[in-house]
């Protein structure tokens, strides 16, 4: 399927499509960060200075959302307000992204959803805070996110900070690994934990400069591997929480959720909120930080693509 298979539902902004048709750098944004991830108006300013920065890095910005029964392939200034403020949105992944379109609803589209729609649209590299991915007690929960499926399947390069800090980051390698899916941290040998440079895993791949990301990419595709590709970008130090104090407050989150009986798509929004409060805001600042961060390097790489 193709773009011009979803035309009935879908609006691609004018600055996006001509980037397009042009053979121009694009990145693709995700929306739940935006309902789901980050408190108003602090989505709002974030999601603003994210397409700021990648046009200031040379390429652009498209966020991706459903509005109103739309897919939209960027967004306006006004909806990106709107959605902001939005009451209800659905947490939008592959298996529920043509109910909203079909049903007219409003939703942010997780890693999963902005992958699907990123490729179709012809978008090659998408910046997000972090991955969804296995999460603790999956063994007797069953929880892991299609985000892994997804990077299993779809070629795009997704550039995070690493996967959620509040997931059991081992086993999410685990499944990556299985689905075949190339990890690569930026500019350092260890993987990142979200808020945090360090964790206690080695990072599989290294690579320290977006042409060489861009190339090897390209070596995937020529020799016919399908599938995403995760870049791990280190939060900038200076706006880090270490790994030692996050582990703390995450292991109070769960706990809050365990007493709550918090599950399914509402697990990773309820631990973000509570963290936020456990924190008191700081959890809030490096991950609007490690976003930043991400959308920069994305942009470079979309660059070092078409160059």
């Amino acid at each position: 399927m193709t773009i011009s298979a979803l035309n009935p539902f879908t609006d691609i902004a004018p600055e996006v499509q001509k980037a397009l048709d042009a053979g121009q750098p694009v990145v693709a944004l995700e929306s739940t960060i935006i309902t789901h991830g980050m408190p108003y108006p602090d989505n709002s300013r974030m999601a603003a200075d994210v397409e700021t920065i990648i046009r200031e890095s040379g390429a652009v910005p498209a966020t991706i959302a459903i509005i109103d029964g739309r897919l939209k392939i960027g967004i306006s200034a006004e909806e990106r307000e709107a959605l902001a403020q939005v009451k209800g949105a659905m947490k939008l992944s592959r298996a529920d992204l043509a109910f909203a379109l079909s049903e007219g609803r409003t939703g942010g589209t997780t890693v999963a959803a902005t992958m699907l729609a990123a490729h179709l649209a012809g978008i090659k590299v998408f910046a997000t805070g972090g991955i969804g991915g296995v999460h603790k007690g999956a063994e007797t929960s069953f929880d892991i996110s299609a985000d892994l499926e997804e990077l299993g399947r779809t070629p795009v390069i997704v550039v995070s900070a690493g996967a959620k800090a509040i997931l059991d980051i081992e086993k999410t390698l685990e499944v990556l690994e299985t689905k075949g899916v190339p990890v690569v941290v930026y500019g350092s040998d260890v993987l990142p934990a979200f808020w945090s440079r360090q964790s206690p895993i080695k990072a599989p791949l290294r690579l320290d400069t977006p042409d060489a990301i861009a190339k090897f990419q390209a070596t995937r595709s020529a020799i016919g591997v399908n599938g995403g590709m995760l870049i791990a970008n280190p939060i900038p130090a200076e706006s880090e929480i270490p790994a030692e104090i996050m582990g703390g407050y995450i292991s109070e989150a769960l706990a809050r959720a365990t007493r709550n009986g918090i599950t399914g798509k509402a697990v990773t929004p309820y631990l973000l909120s509570e963290i936020l409060d456990i924190t008191k805001g700081e959890s809030l600042k490096a991950n609007i930080a490690l976003v930043e961060n991400n959308a920069r390097l994305a942009a470079r790489i979309a660059v070092a693509l078409v160059s």
